[in-house]
């Protein structure tokens, strides 16, 4: 399996339109943030988790010639709004709960009329709820999280979970969430935010898990300069970057 993380940033993205902090001036290209997204190659498949306004600037340089599947968590725009840019990729099947399916359709109306318009993307919506489903052939386990009081999905994968917008998890969820190899996890900052783990919160939440591999991810330009927040976390944990591929079992 790999892991690309194509966005590790939160929904401004980093940098943050007329900031001048230090992070938001850094020339460290692993301070430069698109918004959270990843692609998850796995039984000679790929996956797209979210699909968010910068889907086509990840995409542009990176030689992907099909998507199997794209997997919403929840309907936020910085999530969805790249969901027309999948036109390229031909009929896509996304996977998301009744509520974010909806909001797709409201939002993209033009690709479920009764004529399709042509050039528009061809998008099959598969209603999910909280039991595994299968998504190009590939086992998907959804995880029921709290984004502040909004009920979203992360996902398992095999050994890897990808939990974003995280602020609580109901205690029946954590056996879902064993034997971990890899926990890619929302770390927003360094201090407490309402709908978001902060930085200490993610990594006693990972350390509950019991996770072998931790990579936080859906930072914020508050999280600090890469090169100073990343010596200060164990061995076993890292910020993600943009670009970052983790690999599990090669």
């Amino acid at each position: 399996m790999r892991i690309t993380i194509l966005g590790s940033g939160t929904s401004t993205g980093v940098p943050y339109l007329n900031c001048t902090c230090e992070v938001c001036r850094s020339a460290d290209p692993r301070d430069a943030r698109l918004r959270c997204s990843a692609l998850v190659e796995v039984q000679g498949k790929t996956l797209l988790i979210d699909c968010g306004p910068d889907f086509r600037q990840q995409m542009l340089h990176r030689p992907t010639p099909a998507i199997d599947a794209v997997l919403l968590t929840h309907e936020h725009y910085d999530h969805v709004a790249g969901i027309d840019d999948l036109r390229p990729y031909g009929d896509v099947d996304i996977y998301g709960e009744e509520r974010v399916c909806q909001a797709v359709r409201r939002n993209l109306p033009y690709c479920f009329a009764e004529t399709h318009y042509p050039g528009t993307p061809h998008l099959h919506l598969h209603t999910i709820g909280l039991t595994p489903f299968e998504a190009a052939g590939v086992n998907v386990q959804p995880i029921r999280c709290y984004h502040a009081q909004l009920p979203i999905v992360g996902y398992r994968v095999g050994p890897m979970a990808y939990l974003t917008d995280i602020s609580r998890i109901d205690d029946d969820q954590f056996p879902l969430l064993e034997n971990l190899e890899v926990l890619i996890v929302d770390a927003l900052r360094q201090t407490p935010h309402f709908s978001h783990f902060m930085l200490s919160e993610a990594q006693d939440f990972a350390k509950r898990t019991g996770a072998k591999r931790v990579y936080f991810t859906h930072i914020c330009h508050q999280m600090g300069i890469y090169a100073d927040v990343e010596p200060s976390l164990p061995d076993n944990q890292q910020l993600c970057y943009d670009g970052m591929e983790i690999v599990i079992g090669e």
